[in-house]
C-alpha cells in the first residue's frame, strides 16, 4: 500500500507540474492571436502563476479542500493551517501526512498534503488564466492582480468547495465534475461575464456604443505553440484527476486525446461547410480546444467510443455559440471564454447523465454515479441531470455576483477599472 500511494504521489505531482504549464500557455495562445506586440500577455500569467501560490498556500487551499463549514466553505485552521504549517516541522511522510479526502474514508488514492496542494493550486491558476483572457489591454494590471487574490482566496474556492471536496453540499447531494467541466471552465466564463459587465457600464459611462474589439492578428508560431502546450497540459488536467496511477488514468488518457482530435475534425468540417474555404489555423486550434473542454468534466466516466461521439459535437457546439455570442456588441472577447469554455463546460457537464458509464465512473472515484440515458440510465440518470442543473446553476450565480462586486468594489479605489482606450489603440 506504501508502494502504491508513492507512486499515486509522483504520478499526481507529474500531472500538477503540466498543469502548471496551461497557465503560461494561455498567454502564448493570447499572443498568438492578438499579435506578439502582446507580451504582456505572458507577464500576466507569470503573476498569476506567482499569485495562486502564494494565497493558496496563506488560505485558499483550505477554504477549497479541508472539511467544509456546513458543506458552504473549508475550515481555514484545518491541518497544517494558514501558511500550509507556517514554521512548523510537521512530517511529510506519506504514511502519516495524507490528506484527509485521500484517507481510505475518501479517495483512498494516499495523496499527501503538499501533492494534493501543488496540483490544485496549479488547477486554480490556470482557471483565471481564462478569466483574465477578457482583460487584456481593457483592466488595469494592478485591478486585476488584487482581483487574483479575491480569486485564489474565494471565488474559485466556492465552486470547488461544494463540488471537489467529499463534505461539500453539492457534493453530498451526488453532483459530480470529473475535471472541472464547471468548476473550471463553467465558473471562469461566469467571473469573466462579471468582469465584463463593469467593463461595459465603464464603457457606456465613457459614451460609447460599442465594446472596443482587440483585432486578431494570428501568430502562426506562438498560436501553435499554444494549442501544443495546452494539449500536453490536459494530459496532467484530466488524467491526473483521477487522483491515482491505475488503469482509470490511462482511460482517460484515450478519451481526452480522442475528443480533442475528433472536435478538430468537426470543427473543420462545419467551418468548410459553411463557408466554402479552408478554416486555417486558428478553426483548426479552436476545434482542438473545444474538443478538450467538452470532455473535461465527464472524461473518466466515458468510454472511448462516447469521446468520438461528443468530440463530434463540438463542431457545431461551437460554431453556433460564436455566432450568437458574437452578436452582443457590449462584449470583447477575443479568445473566446464564453462559446468555448463557458459553453462547452456546460455542455460536458450535461453529458454527464447521457453518456456515464458505471464501469467507468467507479474506476474515476465516482462508484455511485449512475449510467447515463443512453446507457440505460432511467430515471436515476434524469435525476442525475438534475442535480447537475442545480449545481450549474448555484455555481454560475455565486461565481458571476462574487466577480462582479468585486471588480464594481475596486473600481470605486481605482476610479474604475479600465484603462485609457486610446493609449491602447483601441478606439481612434
Amino acid at each position: 500500500m506504501i508502494a502504491e500511494f508513492l507512486v499515486n504521489n509522483l504520478w499526481v505531482l507529474v500531472c500538477g507540474l503540466l498543469v502548471f504549464t496551461m497557465t503560461i500557455a494561455v498567454g502564448f495562445l493570447e499572443v498568438g492571436e492578438l499579435g506578439e506586440a502582446l507580451n504582456v500577455s505572458l507577464l500576466k500569467t507569470v503573476l498569476m502563476t506567482c499569485l495562486g501560490v502564494v494565497v493558496m498556500a496563506i488560505v485558499g487551499f483550505n477554504t477549497a479542500f479541508a472539511p467544509t463549514w456546513n458543506g458552504i466553505i473549508g475550515n481555514p485552521s484545518y491541518g497544517p493551517g494558514l501558511f500550509l504549517g507556517g514554521f512548523g516541522t510537521s512530517s511529510v511522510d506519506p504514511t502519516q501526512d495524507i490528506w484527509w479526502s485521500m484517507t481510505s474514508t475518501g479517495f483512498n488514492t494516499g495523496l499527501t498534503t503538499g501533492t494534493y496542494f501543488l496540483f490544485e493550486t496549479a488547477f486554480a491558476a490556470v482557471t483565471l488564466a481564462l478569466v483574465g483572457v477578457v482583460v487584456l489591454r481593457k483592466v488595469k494590471p494592478a485591478v486585476f492582480a488584487l482581483y487574483s487574490v479575491v480569486y485564489f482566496a474565494i471565488i474559485w474556492n466556492l465552486p470547488a468547495a461544494w463540488i471537489w471536496n467529499p463534505s461539500g453540499w453539492l457534493a453530498k447531494m451526488g453532483m459530480v465534475d470529473f475535471a472541472g467541466g464547471l468548476v473550471v471552465h463553467g465558473a471562469a466564463g461566469a467571473a469573466g461575464l462579471g468582469i465584463l459587465v463593469q467593463i461595459w457600464r465603464e464603457e457606456k459611462a465613457k459614451g460609447l456604443r460599442e465594446s472596443p474589439q482587440i483585432p486578431y492578428r494570428l501568430s502562426a508560431g506562438w498560436f501553435t505553440l499554444g494549442i501544443l502546450l495546452l494539449w500536453v497540459g490536459w494530459f496532467g488536467f484530466n488524467p491526473g484527476s483521477v487522483l491515482a496511477f491505475n488503469d482509470s488514468a490511462m482511460t482517460v488518457v484515450l478519451t481526452t486525446f480522442l475528443a480533442a482530435a475528433t472536435g478538430f475534425v468537426s470543427l473543420m468540417l462545419v467551418l468548410y461547410w459553411v463557408t466554402g474555404q479552408d478554416p486555417g489555423l486558428l478553426g483548426a486550434g479552436n476545434g482542438i480546444l473545444m474538443g478538450l473542454i467538452v470532455i473535461t468534466p465527464v472524461a473518466g466516466f466515458v468510454s472511448p467510443g462516447s469521446a468520438i461521439i461528443l468530440g463530434l459535437l463540438c463542431g457545431p457546439l461551437f460554431y453556433v455559440g460564436e455566432m450568437l455570442l458574437g452578436k452582443a456588441k457590449w462584449i470583447a472577447d477575443p479568445i473566446g471564454l464564453l462559446p468555448g469554455h463557458l459553453l462547452g463546460g456546460l455542455f460536458g457537464l450535461s453529458m454527464i447523465a447521457f453518456f456515464a458509464q458505471g464501469s467507468f465512473a467507479a474506476g474515476a472515484g465516482a462508484p455511485s454515479l449512475p449510467n447515463g440515458l443512453l446507457f440505460g440510465g432511467g430515471m436515476a440518470a434524469v435525476h442525475q441531470l438534475g442535480i447537475e442543473a442545480l449545481g450549474a446553476a448555484a455555481v454560475l450565480v455565486t461565481v458571476f455576483a462574487l466577480s462582479f462586486v468585486t471588480v464594481w468594489i475596486l473600481s470605486k479605489f481605482f476610479g474604475g477599472i479600465t484603462t485609457d482606450y486610446r493609449n491602447e489603440r483601441l478606439i481612434p
